[in-house]
């Protein structure tokens, strides 16, 4: 009888990828060095946006706690969601998302607003305007309400 022994075949370790292996996407994220390098206009918009339902309890709670600005609006599209408004004091524009509009009217451009702060995912560099109120409409502008009924001011 001969013993020959049976060791298991030698298999090489498993060895993580040196870079992350991240999903591609048709825009810059947030964190990607296009973005920091200064290769995105301040226009572009984060990515995944950022909405009042995916912001943390923690985020919502400081924002509201925090101090009221003024502005105007800027633009705002209905149909992709989001818009932008300039502050009153004259610094980079702030985006807007339609979760965060309170009121019946679709902000149109040169509404004054009111609004709270909120930092962006994932750095905090950037910032969103939240529990944004009209306070005074465009005059001479027909308004919209969310459900569909134009009112001239």
């Amino acid at each position: 009888m001969t013993s020959e022994s049976t060791s298991p075949p030698v298999v090489p370790p498993l060895h993580s990828p040196k870079s992350p292996v991240w999903p591609t996407f048709p825009f810059h994220r947030e964190g990607s060095r296009v973005w920091e390098r200064g290769g995105v206009s301040p226009r572009d918009l984060p990515s995944p946006l950022p909405t009042k339902r995916t912001r943390t309890y923690s985020a919502t709670a400081r924002a509201s706690a925090g101090p009221v600005f003024k502005g105007i609006c800027k633009q705002f599209s209905r149909a992709q969601g989001h818009g932008f408004i300039t502050p009153e004091n004259g610094s980079e524009d702030i985006f807007v998302h339609v979760s965060d509009i309170e009121g019946e009217y679709v902000p149109v451009e040169g509404d004054e607003v009111t609004y709270k702060m909120c930092p962006i995912p994932p750095k905090n560099q950037k910032f969103q305007a939240v529990e944004v109120v009209l306070t005074q409409l465009a005059p001479h502008t027909p308004h919209e309400t969310w459900s569909g009924q134009v009112v001239g001011s």
